[in-house]
């Protein structure tokens, strides 16, 4: 399923990545249990699901991956598949373009990501041609290998604007699956780059996402749309949730 092509405009649209193994069906109550908010009271919701594929950290299981993890826990020596995650990054991109060209603000879409979703976020902000509205990333991971990085950060560069998307990045002390010396060298990685990231640290929180980090995270959004001055482009106080079940579905 397509976003309508009406040039009319619209409202925040919102992105979720869900990690290694899940769907987006599964991750559909999100959209309801996400703290209420005036600049998200009218937000669309997308769900896509990743393709199914071996994974080799789980011995080639199939199942719904972004792109191929070779390690768990996930650490600095983990391998990267690079060229696998620039073609999970193009079709985000191609759901985020059609978004834009049916006459959303891309300062209005904003793209959240738990685990392998969260590096899979991280990728298309950092990439995008585009400023966007915002990247949450919860127990996230760089997806790069460090030689890999001199190519995004060149490309990155070149394109500027990708840059200037800000970042929200919410890591457990306690995560054993991607430890937090990885979200702390990821920040490090995108400050590097010049990007605007905030941390937030949870001691007791492990590879899990909780309600208090979606708390978090709409304070943190409210804040960055006072400092844009579009807390108030606010059209409507209805939500309508757009769902899609496969990214990777061209029907």
């Amino acid at each position: 399923m397509e976003p309508a092509t009406s040039r009319a405009p619209r409202s925040r649209f919102v992105v979720w990545l869900h990690g290694l193994g899940d769907t987006g069906r599964a991750n559909e109550f999100l959209a309801d249990s996400f703290p209420t908010t005036a600049a998200f009271a009218d937000a669309r919701w997308a769900f896509p699901t990743a393709p199914t594929a071996p994974v080799t950290c789980n011995r080639g299981m199939l199942m719904p991956s972004w792109f191929d993890i070779h390690d768990a826990p996930i650490t600095s020596v983990s391998v990267r598949d690079e060229e696998d995650v620039l073609r999970a990054v193009q079709s985000v991109h191609a759901m985020i373009d059609r978004e834009i060209a049916a006459g959303t603000n891309p300062q209005d879409v904003f793209v959240f990501g738990l685990s392998q979703g969260g590096a899979l976020g991280i990728a298309s902000v950092l990439l995008h041609p585009k400023t966007l509205g915002g990247c949450a990333v919860f127990s996230g991971f760089l997806p790069f290998n460090s030689s890999f990085a001199v190519r995004v950060t060149a490309q990155a560069k070149k394109l500027q604007c990708g840059l200037q998307t800000p970042v929200l990045w919410i890591h457990g002390q306690a995560d054993s699956l991607i430890p937090i010396k990885e979200g702390r060298d990821g920040i490090k990685f995108l400050r590097g780059l010049g990007m605007s990231c905030e941390f937030k640290v949870y001691d007791r929180l492990g590879h899990s996402l909780e309600y208090y980090e979606l708390d978090y995270c709409q304070r943190w959004i409210e804040k960055i749309l006072h400092r844009s001055g579009r807390e108030g482009l606010i059209r409507r106080v209805s939500r309508n949730i757009f769902l899609c079940s496969n990214l990777f579905n061209s029907s």
